[in-house]
């Protein structure tokens, strides 16, 4: 048992050390999940349905040197993400408002009021997980970097409830959350397409049991919500294209790779799914990104080796 501990202890320090990087032959692989068992949430107030802090039951990481708290970490879920809880600034009201569209929540045909009942959702799947996570839970990371705010810190992860359920899923089948996110191959081998699929099934049947979040879908509204959304994605990159930064590709929150003109919000996802890359053409493995897409955002992107 002992060594076990010691052989845990070597795998988390050296992904938090090595920064995830794994390299075979000279191709970017992603880096090994590890299995942390026995975990418990912590109590906070920010936290959300599909991310949240947690404590680890034993000391796994020596000194702090990556900024990670030794006995804790907040993970944010693979496959699936809840309504907002909250809007605390406008980046988190532009997601709130862009979930709001995706389920179709239309109320009386007042934005406030519909963004309002987004946002009770949100509360809901907060709660929901936890209750899940009531009893210690497994948690499957890579220490893959996971933020949606550049100054916020968590990392990717599978969670498994004490019970066996996968919390992600879990939430989907409820209708609190929608199949949308960074996908990676599962603990179990299931590789990430399929994941994803599983994941993209339990909604739809969610809808069509009107479970959760769903029961409030316009169904006549939708397909006009989610075009307005694609249209002010669209224009927002428009205006944010004017000045863009120049990101590190393995760092970059979501949105920051998201203000440069060329990527979208579901190629945001892949690159930080396919996450560490060491040079440019590395992004040419990510789905979508070829040739052209590659030189019209390589300016804005540093890599390590380049």
């Amino acid at each position: 048992m002992q060594m076990m501990r010691i052989s845990v202890r070597m795998v988390l320090v050296r992904a938090l050390c090595l920064g995830v990087l794994c390299v075979f032959g000279g191709v970017v692989q992603a880096a090994p999940l590890v299995k942390i068992e026995n975990c418990t949430l912590v109590p906070t107030e920010w936290a959300d349905g599909d991310s949240f802090r947690i404590h680890i039951p034993e000391k796994l990481a020596d000194g702090d040197k990556k900024g990670w708290n030794a006995r804790e970490i907040t993970v944010r879920l693979y496959g699936a993400d809840c309504v907002e809880s909250a809007i605390r600034n406008a980046t988190d009201g532009r997601r709130v408002r862009a979930q709001r569209r995706y389920f179709g929540i239309s109320k009386k045909g007042s934005s406030r009021e519909s963004i309002e009942l987004a946002l009770s959702y949100g509360k809901k799947a907060t709660e929901q997980t936890r209750q899940l996570l009531a009893n210690p839970f497994t948690v499957y990371t890579s220490f893959a970097d996971g933020r949606g705010d550049p100054k916020f810190k968590r990392v990717y992860a599978f969670v498994v409830t004490a019970d066996g359920k996968d919390l992600a899923a879990e939430l989907v089948r409820l209708g609190l959350a929608r199949a949308f996110g960074v996908e990676r191959m599962t603990p179990e081998g299931q590789p990430a397409k399929d994941y994803a699929a599983y994941l993209d099934d339990l909604e739809l049947q969610a809808a069509k049991r009107g479970a959760g979040v769903w029961q409030h879908t316009d169904w006549q509204r939708l397909p006009d919500e989610r075009q307005a959304q694609r249209e002010e994605e669209r224009e927002d990159r428009i205006g944010m294209g004017k000045d863009p930064q120049v990101v590190a590709v393995n760092k970059a929150a979501k949105d920051e790779l998201m203000a440069i003109p060329g990527i979208g919000e579901v190629t945001a996802n892949r690159i930080i799914a396919g996450r560490p890359y060491r040079r440019s053409t590395d992004l040419l493995k990510v789905p979508g990104i070829g040739k052209k897409t590659l030189e019209k955002i390589q300016p804005f992107l540093t890599f390590p080796v380049e």
